[in-house]
């Protein structure tokens, strides 16, 4: 008799607005009824757009899709910001933007652009002495984040109507695009936060390829459901 091929098998999903990438992962795990799903590279539950999630032995290619280059766009609003530079915390007035022009923004674009040192917010998933940042901020804890190498290679402006302006970016692995909404708004001295995101592209998968969630997990349970 064959022995049978383990199973493996790697889903895009286009992950729902205010859903965590786990909430995406634990709704295809109980699916497929099998315990090794994950995700590779987490979103933010305020943003949307291309989750790989991998099941079975494909779970073993995760660092690879996680260290591939990715593509996002979404929305920045001037003159304000918040505690987590996008809309999880309370809005906080800075300064009023209108005096800013394109050519400005495009300038200080410049200086985000490339090879940077950025530090991550303080409401995020990164580990310092074992424990999740985003734990402490949410306790008044602040902890000292130190900056990381990234690598920027596109920032472009597709919308300038202030105070907001829409964005494509292009970059590296471990770029928390938060923070480069917190660092423009510092360079225009006027703070900013980023209102909207999506994960567009995560190499060479694009969002146009990815599934509903709701979608998936049907066609999922109904294959499931046939193989019983």
């Amino acid at each position: 008799m064959q022995e049978q091929e383990p199973y493996g098998e790697v889903f895009l999903i286009d992950k729902p607005l205010e859903w965590t990438s786990f909430d995406v992962v634990k709704k295809v795990r109980n699916a497929l009824k099998i315990k090794k799903v994950g995700h590779a590279g987490t979103l933010d539950p305020l943003a949307t757009g291309l989750l790989i999630v991998c099941a079975g032995k494909k779970t073993k290619s995760i660092d690879t899709y996680m260290g591939q280059e990715k593509e996002y766009t979404g929305t920045f609003v001037l003159g304000k910001t918040t505690e987590s530079f996008d809309r999880e915390k309370e809005i906080i007035e800075v300064a009023d933007p209108s005096h800013l022009t394109l050519k400005d923004l495009k300038s200080a674009v410049a200086e985000l652009t490339g090879d940077i040192l950025q530090i991550p917010p303080m409401h995020s998933a990164i580990k310092v002495d074992g424990k999740r940042v985003y734990e402490s901020a949410r306790k008044g804890i602040e902890v000292k984040m130190e900056p990381r190498p990234v690598t920027v290679s596109e920032f472009e402006i597709t919308r300038f109507e202030l105070p907001e302006i829409d964005f494509r970016i292009v970059c590296s692995k471990g770029t928390y695009i938060r923070s480069l909404a917190r660092d423009l708004g510092e360079k225009l001295e006027v703070g900013a936060y980023m209102s909207a995101l999506t994960r567009t592209r995560i190499g060479e998968f694009r969002l146009e390829d990815a599934e509903d969630l709701t979608t998936l997990v049907d066609k999922i349970k109904a294959r499931v459901h046939e193989d019983i």
